[in-house]
């Protein structure tokens, strides 16, 4: 299901602001005016002055007023574009992976890895496997993981996260990134954030996506 959140930005409250803001001004000004001494009168150059910092700050409202109405294109146009990602397959940079039973751990390599090592966590963050897979090729890989904590007592279907530590020949570590792979079943907007929801049950941000494949 997808939940399209409240729009935020108000243009009516951003003409009202506009319109006390002239009238503010223009209460100041005649004020400034009426109490004005007669015997030293305000200068041309002071209201010159201030008519053109009234025009400043008109100027920079309408900007403002500019954006904000780009921003709710740009808001308009992206969630029209999220939608469209619903039933496709994506691969996404992330540590997250979700368990039923069994569960695949997907990771990249830039180079051959004399060793990897996988660490597995629950929700609140507790460290319940740790497996040495060895050496692994560069490229994408992929482990199945059991489902077993290290203790080898099987864990509850859940949200777990990884982290995979990789090291060359020498001993030096490297870089590995860790991925993520499902299917987008829903859209869920939290905290003017688009989150996507995959069928592991994962959900993830835009700017996670790696590549998007077909249906």
């Amino acid at each position: 299901m997808v939940v399209i959140p409240p729009n935020d930005t108000s243009p009516k409250q951003d003409v009202e602001d506009k319109s006390t803001l002239k009238d503010d001004f223009l209460k100041l000004f005649i004020t400034q005016l009426k109490y004005q001494d007669p015997l030293n009168p305000l200068d041309g150059k002071d209201m010159t002055a201030q008519l053109a910092q009234f025009s400043s700050l008109e100027q920079l409202n309408n900007i403002k007023m500019q954006l904000q109405d780009l921003l709710l294109f740009q808001n308009s146009l992206q969630n029209t574009l999220t939608v469209n990602l619903i039933g496709k397959k994506v691969e996404v940079v992330g540590n997250k992976i979700s368990l039923d039973g069994t569960s695949e751990i997907h990771f990249t390599l830039p180079m051959s890895a004399k060793s990897v090592k996988i660490s597995i966590y629950d929700s609140t963050g507790a460290l319940v496997r740790n497996i040495d897979l060895g050496p692994r090729p560069a490229g994408d890989n992929t482990y199945t993981w059991d489902g077993l904590d290290n203790s080898g007592i099987p864990l509850p279907s859940g949200q777990y996260e990884v982290s995979i530590e990789a090291y060359d020949e020498s001993g030096n570590p490297m870089d590995a990134e860790s991925l993520t792979y499902g299917t987008v079943t829903g859209i869920t907007f939290e905290d003017n954030i688009t989150y996507l929801i995959l069928d592991n049950g994962v959900k993830i941000q835009l700017n996670e996506i790696k590549t998007i494949g077909g249906v």
